[in-house]
C-alpha cells in the first residue's frame, strides 16, 4: 500500500465477510450511491449490499492542524464511534450493530474516516414524540430513563444526548432503545447533578420530565423530586427552549 494513500480498516469479528464492501465505501460515496439521511459537516447514507441495509457515517475532513493531530496522535471519530459502540453493547445498552470503521490517511496527514453499522430496527427518534401520538409514550420515556441510568452507572455520558440521537421502537418484547452518534463520550463518575444535566438537551413537557426523572431516580437510588427539579432547571438554560413543550 502506498505511503501516500494509506487505509486502516477494522471490522467487528463477525463481519469479516464485509471487508470488500467496507473498502469500497469511499468510492460508493463518491458516486452518490444510496440514500442520504443527513448532510452537513458529516454525511449519513443508507446503502444496501447483498440484501442488508447499512448506515454509513462519513466524517468531514478536519482542518489542517487536526489533520496532523488525527494522523499521528488522536483516534479518528469513526474509531471512537466503533469503540464506544462496543462499550455500550458490553453493558447492555443498545446501539446499531457495528460493522467497522475505515480511516484514510495521506502520508502522515489524516484525510477522512467512515463508520458503518447495520440499519437500526428502531423506526423512530425521540423527537417523534412531539410529532405524532404514541399510546406507549410513557413506556418509551421510562426506557430512556432506564437506559440513561445504566450509562451513567458505568460512568458514560453521551456528549450530544439530543432528540435525534435516541432511537426507539416497540416489539412484542417491549420497548427497544438504541443510542447513536457515539464519537463524543465523557467517561467518569456522574453524581445526581451531573447525570440530570446530561439530559438537558432532551425536550420534554412537565409530564415527560416527571416520567424521566422518576425512572432515572429509581434506577440510581436518587430522590425523584430532586431529579425532576434539576432536569427542568437544566433544560430551561437551553437556547430555543419553549416553556411547557421544549
Amino acid at each position: 500500500m502506498s505511503i501516500i494513500n494509506h487505509q486502516t480498516l477494522v471490522l467487528s469479528p463477525d463481519c469479516e465477510q464485509l471487508r470488500d464492501f467496507m473498502l469500497s465505501v469511499p468510492e460508493r460515496f463518491a458516486k452518490g450511491e444510496g440514500i442520504v439521511i443527513h448532510k452537513g459537516r458529516n454525511e449519513l447514507r443508507k446503502i444496501t449490499y447483498q440484501g442488508n441495509t447499512f448506515v454509513i457515517k462519513a466524517f468531514h475532513t478536519p482542518n489542517i492542524i487536526n489533520r496532523w493531530v488525527y494522523g499521528v496522535f488522536r483516534p479518528s471519530k469513526a474509531k471512537r464511534s466503533f469503540v464506544h459502540a462496543q462499550m455500550f453493547l458490553n453493558i447492555g445498552v443498545g446501539t446499531p450493530r457495528p460493522v467497522g470503521y475505515l480511516n484514510i490517511r495521506k502520508g502522515l496527514m489524516f484525510d477522512r474516516s467512515y463508520y458503518v453499522t447495520y440499519e437500526s430496527p428502531c423506526p423512530y427518534t425521540y423527537e417523534a414524540l412531539f410529532k405524532q401520538k404514541f399510546d406507549y409514550e410513557d413506556e418509551v420515556l421510562r426506557a430512556v430513563g432506564a437506559t440513561t441510568a445504566l450509562l451513567h452507572e458505568h460512568g458514560y455520558a453521551h456528549k450530544d444526548y439530543g432528540r435525534g440521537n435516541i432511537l426507539f421502537g416497540k416489539t412484542e418484547h417491549g420497548i427497544t432503545i438504541e443510542i447513536v452518534d457515539l464519537n463524543r463520550l465523557a467517561i467518569g463518575p456522574l453524581d445526581m447533578k451531573a447525570g440530570c444535566k446530561n439530559l438537558e438537551r432532551l425536550p420534554a413537557t412537565p409530564h415527560m420530565h416527571r416520567i424521566l426523572a422518576d425512572e432515572y431516580a429509581k434506577r440510581r437510588g436518587f430522590d425523584a423530586e430532586e431529579c425532576y427539579r434539576l432536569m427542568v432547571a437544566y433544560r430551561s438554560t437551553q437556547p430555543g427552549k419553549i416553556d411547557g413543550l421544549y
